[in-house]
């Protein structure tokens, strides 16, 4: 039994409720450091660019640079898709793990949070960079981040009418116009698709990249990865 200021006395398990109840009920809020966000982020963004240039360089690209679009997902080779789901996991991985490191947390949720926040510091500086026309270099599912309106114009000129009446000239601009016209029906029905499939590889990308945000700060935080620690913590 303990004795309370007003001489009544009370057990030791009310004294624990009591001191229980207390802190629950206290605001306790967590630190955000912001230098170690805003590096993660960085790093994250820069391994993005190498995974992307990497799977370029040895031709496991998910879509070229040249106005290709995703119309067909069997046409995507497993090369590509590989260098897609590494890419957009590990490099926020390592982003999530660098901001837990930096900022020294040694709690798994603050630190999980962290790495939340630098997946959502570099999405919009990914979104960014491919409004400037550089998405290519983030990888095949970055790059449809880009304004659609812009990324669906076809790449197909259209025939000029011949200057002359030679049956030559009108010949030459007749089959022209016929490989335009199927190239522009082609194209036409291939957009909703490519629509599709392109905004399904950026959620895609995101959610992999913002799971791996999470996985790489609790990581970081050294505590065991497992979903009950908590109960057990000191």
């Amino acid at each position: 039994m303990i004795s309370t200021e007003r001489g009544a006395y009370i057990s030791e398990s009310e004294r624990r409720s009591t001191i229980s109840e207390t802190e629950y009920e206290a605001w306790k809020h967590w630190p955000v450091h912001w230098s170690a966000i805003w590096v993660g982020a960085l790093a994250a963004i820069v391994i993005v660019m190498l995974f992307s240039l990497i799977a370029a360089a040895i031709g496991a690209q998910m879509a070229a640079h040249n106005g290709q679009r995703w119309v067909d997902l069997k046409s995507v080779s497993p090369g590509a898709l590989i260098f897609a789901v590494c890419g957009a996991f590990f490099s926020f991985v390592a982003g999530g793990w660098i901001a837990g490191k930096i900022a020294g947390i040694l709690r798994s949720e603050p630190a999980m949070l962290h790495g939340a926040i630098v997946w959502l510091v570099a999405v919009p500086l990914l979104a960014f960079f491919s409004a400037l026309g550089a998405g290519g270099y983030a990888g095949g599912w970055y790059s449809s981040l880009t304004n659609q309106a812009t990324a669906n114009v076809a790449p197909y000129d259209r025939p000029e009418p011949p200057t002359s009446a030679s049956p030559e000239e009108q010949a030459r601009y007749a089959t022209a116009r016929a490989d335009y016209d199927k190239n522009m029906a082609q194209w036409r029905e291939d957009t909703p698709r490519a629509v599709r499939n392109a905004a399904l590889g950026a959620v895609t990308a995101l959610l992999l990249g913002l799971v791996g945000s999470v996985i790489g700060g609790w990581m970081a935080s050294g505590e065991p990865m497992t979903f009950g620690h908590h109960r057990y913590r000191n």
